[in-house]
Parts: C-alpha cells; sequence; structure tokens
C-alpha cells in the first residue's frame, strides 16, 4: 500500500466526482441537519441504490461523511457549511466548475510539457470566449465565482478600509460577489462592476436579490481594450492571476490612471508562501491557471513589486482566514 500523501493523490479523482455528484443529487442537501441510510436515501431522492452505496462508500471512506454503527450517514459538522448547497461557502459550484470545464482542458498539460503553452494555445480559443462560450457555461462559470468569492469577501471587505471610500469599482467582476460584501460593510459606498457584456444580466440580478438598486451598478468594459472609469478604489479578484505580469502591469497602470488622488487598487487572490512550496489550494490553482488562463498565482512580495513599478506606495498585506488574502496600493 503507498503512502497516504500518495495514495490520496492517486485517487483524488475519484473523490472529486463522488463529491460532484452527490451535490448535483442532493445527497449532501439532504443529509444537512440528519443521519440516513442508503436506502432511505435512495427511495427519498429516487436514486439507484447500488451505485449511491458505492459513492457512500467512498465518501465515507475519505472522511468527508460519516457511518455510525446502525448504517446510517451523516454530514460531520465542521464539513457541513462547505457541503450545504444553501451556505456560502458550498464548494458545490467550484467542483460543478472543475468537472465542466477544467478537467476538459487538463489534458493539454501533456502538450504543454513538450511543446510549450504558447505554441499549443495559439490553436485554441481565448479563454474567455470558452467560459463565456455559452449562456449555460457563462451562468455555470459566475455561479461558482461567487462560491469562491462571496464568503471571503466579508472578510476582505472589512480589511479593506473603506470607510470614506465613495466609489469602488470592480474590475473583472462577475456577478458582484465582492462588491456585494463591500456595500453590505460600508454604508454609504456605491460599486460599479466593470465587465464583459455577458455578465450583465447575471449583475442585473444581483442588483435586484440583494436590493441594491441605487447602490451597484454595471459599465460593459473588456479590461484589455479599454481604460477604466474614474473611481476611488479598483478591486480586481481572481484576475492578475489569470494573467502574465506584464499584462498585469497594463492593468495596474490603467487603475492607476483611473484612481483619484489618495485612491486606491486592491488585489484579492491566493498567495503562495514566500517560498512558493504552498499551500495548497495556491498550488493547485497555480495549475489550474496554466490551462484556464494565462497567468500564475504569485507571493505577496511578487503582487507589491507589481504594485509598486505601477506607481501604487504603501503596499500591505491583508491576509482573510481562508485562502484569498488582501494585498493594497494607494496613490498619492
Amino acid at each position: 500500500m503507498p503512502p497516504s500523501a500518495l495514495e490520496k493523490a492517486v485517487y483524488g479523482v475519484y473523490a472529486t466526482t463522488a463529491v460532484h455528484l452527490a451535490d448535483k443529487h442532493g445527497v449532501f442537501g439532504y443529509l444537512i441537519d440528519r443521519e440516513a441510510s442508503t436506502d432511505k436515501v435512495a427511495s427519498e431522492l429516487g436514486l439507484d441504490q447500488d451505485s449511491l452505496d458505492r459513492l457512500l462508500v467512498l465518501l465515507d471512506s475519505f472522511g468527508i461523511i460519516e457511518r455510525n454503527e446502525h448504517g446510517a450517514y451523516r454530514i460531520p459538522a465542521e464539513l457541513a457549511p462547505f457541503l450545504d448547497p444553501e451556505s456560502p461557502r458550498s464548494v458545490g459550484g467550484f467542483v460543478s466548475h472543475v468537472m465542466n470545464s477544467t478537467l476538459d482542458r487538463l489534458p493539454q498539460l501533456d502538450a504543454y510539457l513538450t511543446d510549450g503553452k504558447s505554441a499549443v494555445d495559439a490553436a485554441l480559443p481565448a479563454p474567455f470566449d470558452v467560459m463565456y462560450g455559452t449562456p449555460e457555461l457563462t451562468g455555470k462559470f459566475l455561479e461558482a465565482m461567487w462560491q469562491l468569492t462571496y464568503d471571503v469577501s466579508r472578510e476582505l471587505a472589512p480589511l479593506a478600509g473603506l470607510a470614506g471610500v465613495r466609489h469602488l469599482l470592480d474590475v473583472g467582476g462577475a456577478s458582484g460577489p465582492f462588491c456585494v460584501a463591500a456595500l453590505e460593510s460600508t454604508p454609504g459606498l456605491r460599486a460599479t462592476v466593470f465587465e464583459l457584456p455577458e455578465v450583465g444580466p447575471y449583475v442585473a440580478d444581483t442588483v435586484a436579490r440583494h436590493q441594491l438598486q441605487d447602490r451597484l451598478d454595471f459599465v460593459v468594459g473588456d479590461f484589455h481594450r479599454d481604460e477604466f472609469p474614474p473611481t476611488e478604489c479598483v478591486a480586481f479578484g481572481y484576475v492578475l492571476s489569470g494573467w502574465t505580469d506584464e499584462i498585469g502591469l497594463q492593468l495596474l497602470h490603467k487603475a492607476y490612471r483611473a484612481c483619484a488622488d489618495g485612491g486606491r487598487v486592491l488585489i484579492m487572490d491566493r498567495l503562495f508562501d514566500h517560498d512558493r512550496r504552498g499551500p495548497l489550494p495556491t498550488a493547485v490553482m497555480n495549475l489550474s491557471m496554466h490551462v484556464e488562463a494565462k497567468g500564475r498565482h504569485r507571493t505577496a512580495a511578487e503582487y507589491i513589486g507589481l504594485l509598486e513599478t505601477a506607481g501604487f506606495v504603501d503596499c500591505d498585506v491583508r491576509r482573510s482566514s481562508q485562502d484569498k488574502h488582501l494585498v493594497i496600493g494607494f496613490k498619492k
């Protein structure tokens, strides 16, 4: 039997598939706040009992669910916020994105290793042409971004010190998860999502759902081609990690031009440890960025270097309790 770390790495693809299917077919939602046997879950959800039994046995073996001495399954309390589909910390949308999008692109790594990314990607569509290629893909991608972003944004927005800031521009802000968190924590703030036109209807849904008609709006823009609207604060959440240092600098220069004197820029992303040996989620997403986008994850020092090159000063790192953190710079 291989060591535990290797065993989990080899069999991890099965665990990811099992988590996805249990979320998709309502198994996790059903087991929240209750214990139930395989036959009970299968009967209530209309699932094949043999297939479900194998799925639940695997999830139990990985420690994702637990089985008691009577054969009933439950979700451990510490995992419930992440498996409950109604929780803001649910991983369901992200796992769905991995299964339905990322896994299709991972085989490209084989060609990258032999031929290089630039040569292979020359024959492929641009990343966001794929992610926003159809309304269904757009919706799934934005759902994944909301689940990855909203909960941690409720920590990051207060860390950004936005009291007294009148306007926030969220560049590439998806359907507005960071904007919503910032508006909830900062009275008097207004926010704008600057995004591609396909995202507009989803931002409108966010405005209606959170009753932000007078505080959150949407501006169509392509951050590669267009200048940013003037603002006091430019936010980049999971944006710069999708692009090269050269493109990242171009975006930060645009942010500097858009910011009023005394304004600030917020970079919110996963950070590598200073020695780039982890953490694991950042290492995973660093590989994902290689196949899904054109960027990489960076250390805090690397982000500060980009900020300072673009003209920002008094740069600082403010860490959340999760795996997304804030690097902030100011325009004097």
